[in-house]
C-alpha cells in the first residue's frame, strides 16, 4: 500500500516538483518549500504566477507578479534570471542548453544561457510558452493559435491559426506535433510537417494539466471525470480515434495528471483532493492517496518512478510513496 507523508502548507501550491529528488512546493505567495532533512523554505516573489523545471531536474524556474524570474536550486539558492519591472510574468519555461522562455503581456522572451535575452512580440497576449524537444525552437499560446519561433536566428515565425483563446501550449516529445489548451473545453493540435488541425473536444471543463507519457505515445489531460489520455503513436496523432479515459469517479473532476517517467500509466489528481494512479494497458486502477481538503494542482514523479509530490489549491500537500 502507498505511503504518504503529508505537509500542511497556508496557500495555493502553483506546483509542486522534484528537484534533485528533493520534494519542492511552490506556493502563490513566492515561498518555495522543501522537505530536506526538514521543512525549509526560502522567498522567491512577491506574488508567484508560474513554475517549471529544468530538463537536468535540478532547479525551479519561477515567474511572478513581481516581474521576476527566478530559478531556485534545490539548496534553496535564488538565482534572478531576468526583471522586467512592474509586469507580471505569467509563463515560463525551460529549454535546451540552458535557456529560459517567459511571456509578459504581448511579449515572449527567451534569455540563453549567456544572459543575453530576445523578445518576440506578438499582436495579442501571450497566454503560454514552451520549447520544441528539437533545436532552439519556441512556441507561444495566443489568441488565435499559436506561433512558433526560432529565436536564434532571425527568420519568419510559423504561425498556426485557430480561431478563439489558446493559454498553454506544449510540444510532443519527438517534436512532430504541438498542442495547445484552449478558454473554450477543449484541445487543439498542429502536425507541425504540414499544419494538419487536431481537434480533441469534449471535455465538460477547462483543461488545465497535460502530461506526455515517456515514450510521447500518448497525451493525458484534465478536464473531466476522468483522465483523458489520447493515443499519439500513429503519423496523424490523435485524429480519427478515441482517447482512453482512466481513473472515471462519478461527477469528481480531474484536475491534474502526472505520467510516470518510464512506464506507460498516470498519476491523477481531482477535485475533492484523491489522488490514483492508473494504466494504459488494461486501465487498472490503484488509489494513491485519499480525499484531501482540496483540489489537487500539481503532480510529479521522483525519477526513479517511486515518489509522487503532489500540490493542493489549499496547501495541503506531500509526498507518496508508491513501493509502501
Amino acid at each position: 500500500m502507498p505511503t504518504v507523508a503529508p505537509l500542511d502548507l497556508d496557500g495555493h501550491c502553483i506546483a509542486a516538483v522534484f528537484l534533485s529528488d528533493i520534494p519542492h512546493f511552490a506556493l502563490a505567495d513566492g515561498t518555495v518549500h522543501r522537505l530536506d532533512n526538514g521543512h525549509k523554505q526560502v522567498t522567491a516573489h512577491d506574488g508567484l504566477l508560474c513554475a517549471t523545471v529544468t530538463e537536468k531536474g535540478d532547479k525551479m524556474i519561477t515567474g511572478g507578479e513581481d516581474g521576476k524570474v527566478v530559478a531556485v536550486s534545490p539548496a534553496g539558492a535564488i538565482e534572478v534570471l531576468a526583471e522586467i519591472g512592474r509586469k507580471w510574468v505569467s509563463s515560463v519555461a525551460s529549454g535546451p542548453q540552458g535557456a529560459v522562455a517567459f511571456a509578459s503581456g504581448r511579449t515572449a522572451f527567451v534569455r540563453f544561457a549567456d544572459g543575453k535575452t530576445k523578445e518576440l512580440q506578438h499582436p495579442r497576449t501571450v497566454e503560454g510558452v514552451a520549447f520544441s524537444p528539437k533545436g532552439m525552437r519556441i512556441g507561444a499560446a495566443r489568441y488565435n493559435g499559436a506561433t512558433l519561433h526560432f529565436p536564434a536566428a532571425d527568420g519568419k515565425p510559423v504561425e498556426l491559426e485557430w480561431a478563439g483563446a489558446h493559454t498553454g501550449i506544449t510540444f510532443s516529445p519527438d517534436g512532430n506535433f504541438v498542442v495547445t489548451t484552449m478558454q473554450e473545453n477543449a484541445l487543439h493540435g498542429w502536425k507541425i510537417t504540414d499544419g494538419k488541425h487536431m481537434r480533441m473536444t469534449g471535455y465538460p471543463g477547462k483543461v488545465k494539466s497535460l502530461s506526455w507519457s515517456a515514450k510521447g505515445r500518448w497525451l493525458a489531460s484534465s478536464g473531466a471525470p476522468a483522465a483523458i489520455v489520447w493515443p499519439f503513436q500513429g503519423k496523424d496523432g490523435p485524429m480519427g480515434k478515441a482517447p482512453l479515459e482512466l481513473g472515471t469517479r462519478g461527477n469528481t473532476m480531474v484536475t491534474a495528471v502526472s505520467c510516470h517517467p518510464a512506464d506507460e500509466f498516470v498519476a491523477i489528481g481531482y477535485a475533492d483532493g484523491m489522488v490514483m494512479a492508473a494504466r494504459f494497458a488494461d486501465q487498472k486502477e490503484v488509489l494513491l492517496r485519499r480525499q484531501g481538503k482540496g483540489a489537487i494542482t500539481s503532480l510529479a514523479w521522483d525519477r526513479a518512478g517511486r515518489r509522487v509530490v503532489f500540490g493542493s489549491e489549499t496547501g495541503d500537500c506531500g509526498v507518496i510513496d508508491i513501493s509502501g
